[in-house]
């Protein structure tokens, strides 16, 4: 590419952006913010020197283009397959991703770390970050930016403004204006102005001066002052569709001696691809489709997604209590509170991304006397976990969490994999956490949730669809930390957090045909722990298995304490804990994760007869068969 002359860039443009349709069609993935930095992908790589220069996309989503131009073309068709391409940046990947990303706003820190690093090394190469307006709504952004003086002129943030359009109108004038405001003899000229003024006039009028010249250069390109206090030289706004107007600017910011430097270039989704262009998602994340017409290859449901059972039980919560509000962090469809907010906008709230402050504003409303729900990927809050402990559990305050995406999500890989999310709430003083093991059980939690007033409580629920079971009209409240056995056996006892129940099951009819008469429980809570029913459980079976899909330090472990606290691994009762392994899963069929993790039927039935071959007394915790 660095060989083509720039009139053949366009041409270039066109092929990529075709080459990336055809290859999301057979794929799936995410489509439009691909689309909308065709040009971008382009330019960038063209301009700058990657990959000694750091090249830094801020979630992802739109470097399959990427991908395809740094020499993953001829596998760009395995994309979120198993062992294929990752949706997002990975260091292990590519030497042209410097920085794995896949969770938003984190690109300039990372960028400033590779400039400041090279600016203390004395080896040449800047750091180019590229993030989208939408994850300008998270404060790791801001926290970034107030930093970024340090990085010196080694630093480029290229602010892609594609949704919100915080940008006036584009155009010719505009790109002449950012052009030549960018040019290495108007930052000369401005910095020798600069220096003149601070040692010719006394300091009161040297910053005058510093502010005409600020002011004057906002008022001739339509914006920029917030970034200006934050220490960047603004330069834009820019048409990031248009090569003739990206090039001249990007060689001028390269070359600058100026900086940190941030150039604001408009884009828009779906560019360039009418489907795309025409929906209202702008196809941000598609299934497999046809190129031509545009239509997606989605399969009939054949049970309700969860996250929308969570929205619908919700809105009948709602309906019978005024107190009750909804509140997401940007993932509004993909939490069910879009469905909420369809019938009751005023109780919505959708703070962008920005989950410390969800939790935190969440806090705020249940000390006034509101009923707030929290809806978050388990993965995402993770990033409010500090709020979690001090603003809600040290208050004791009933702040009720919905928390989506838990475990294995398939095709979305370890970023998105909510792994931990039992582990690090279990072990919070003042707080339950119940795991459904359907829908109809998720809609009994919710209500169990809207009514209880003692402190935080959490539900985890997985992605996809549930079991097909029929949802309750009228939902039945839980009595807290009460599980519920669902097979009578003398053996085996099979104790299941959330929706392995099924594989449980199907395990304890394997166990069956062999002879072994096993009992399955669904545990329901994961703090606090029906410590009757463990104790029953262990005081009449040879041997008790723990299931869950979360890391390990989730309900097996505190089981495990449990039963060594009481004594009651002394008689010779064998333990096993079933739970994901101690590494980042990478993403795959949702059937193969299970088995690789050994959470699936099979690997229920093989650790039973491993703990029953074991010869020793006593507990191993963990087996694998």
């Amino acid at each position: 590419m660095k060989r083509l002359k720039h009139e053949q860039l366009r041409q270039l443009a066109d092929e990529l952006r075709t080459e990336m349709i055809d290859a999301v069609s057979t794929t799936g993935g995410h489509l439009g913010a691909g689309l909308g930095v065709i040009e971008l992908t382009v330019a960038l790589h063209y301009v700058f020197n990657t990959p000694e220069d750091r090249l830094v996309w801020d979630v992802g989503h739109q470097a399959y283009p990427h991908k395809i131009l740094t020499g993953r073309r001829d596998r760009i068709r395995t994309l979120r397959q198993g062992g294929g391409l990752s949706g997002f940046t990975k260091r292990s990947e590519s030497e042209y991703d410097p920085f794995g990303a896949a969770h938003s706003s984190t690109s300039i820190s990372a960028a400033i770390g590779f400039a400041v690093a090279n600016k203390l090394k004395g080896v040449p190469g800047k750091a180019i970050a590229v993030i989208g307006d939408g994850s300008m709504s998270a404060g790791m952004a801001y926290e970034a930016m107030n930093n970024a003086y340090a990085a010196g002129n080694r630093l480029v943030v290229i602010l892609n403004d594609n949704d919100m359009s915080i940008a006036p109108p584009v155009g010719a004038l505009s790109a002449y204006l950012a052009r030549l405001l960018s040019s290495r003899s108007f930052l000369e000229l401005r910095e020798a102005v600069k220096q003149l003024a601070r040692k010719a006039l006394p300091p009161p009028l040297a910053k005058a001066a510093g502010r005409i010249d600020e002011y004057a250069r906002g008022m001739a390109q339509g914006g920029g002052t917030l970034f200006e206090e934050l220490g960047f030289y603004y330069v834009g706004p820019i048409d990031g569709h248009n090569l003739e107007h990206l090039l001249p600017v990007l060689e001028n910011v390269r070359d600058a001696a100026e900086g940190p430097i941030l150039v604001h270039v408009v884009t828009q989704k779906g560019k360039g691809y009418a489907p795309a262009e025409a929906a209202a998602d702008k196809y941000h994340g598609v299934q497999k489709f046809d190129v031509i017409s545009g239509t997606q290859q989605k399969a009939t449901p054949t049970a309700p997604a969860y996250q929308n059972v969570f929205g619908d039980a919700m809105i009948a919560e709602a309906r019978r209590d005024p107190t009750i509000v909804a509140i997401t962090a940007a993932m509004p469809s993909g939490t069910g509170v879009d469905r909420f907010n369809k019938v009751f906008p005023d109780r919505t709230f959708d703070v962008g991304i920005a989950e410390q402050h969800a939790v935190t504003f969440a806090a705020g409303l249940a000390a006034q006397g509101m009923r707030p729900f929290c809806a978050i990927y388990s993965t995402f809050l993770q990033r409010a976990y500090d709020q979690v402990v001090h603003d809600v559990c040290i208050q004791n305050l009933p702040v009720r969490f919905g928390i989506d995406r838990a475990g294995l999500v398939g095709a979305d890989g370890c970023t998105h994999a909510g792994a931990f999310d039992v582990a690090y709430l279990a072990t919070l003083p003042n707080m339950v956490v119940m795991a459904a093991a359907d829908e109809a059980e998720l809609t009994d939690m919710v209500h169990t949730m809207a009514l209880y007033d003692d402190g935080p409580i959490a539900v985890r629920y997985p992605r996809g669809e549930g079991t097909g079971v029929a949802i309750p009209a009228v939902p039945t409240r839980l009595e807290i930390g009460k599980g519920r056995i669902v097979r009578e056996g003398k053996t085996v006892a099979i104790l299941s957090l959330g929706t392995r129940l099924g594989d449980a099951l199907k395990a304890a009819e394997e166990l069956e045909s062999k002879g072994l008469s096993t009992s399955v429980a669904d545990m329901r809570f994961a703090k606090p722990l029906d410590h009757a029913l463990i104790r029953h459980l262990a005081a009449t079976h040879d041997v008790l298995v723990t299931v869950e899909e979360g890391a390990t330090g989730g309900f097996g472990a505190h089981v495990l304490t449990w039963l060594s606290d009481e004594g009651l691994t002394d008689a010779g009762l064998k333990v096993r804990t079933l739970r994901l392994p101690d590494i980042f899963q990478d993403h795959d069929a949702p059937a193969k994760q299970y088995a690789e993790a050994g959470l699936d039927a099979p690997a229920i039935v093989a650790a039973v007869l491993e703990a029953l071959r074991h010869n020793s007394v006593g507990m191993v915790e963990g087996a694998r068969a």
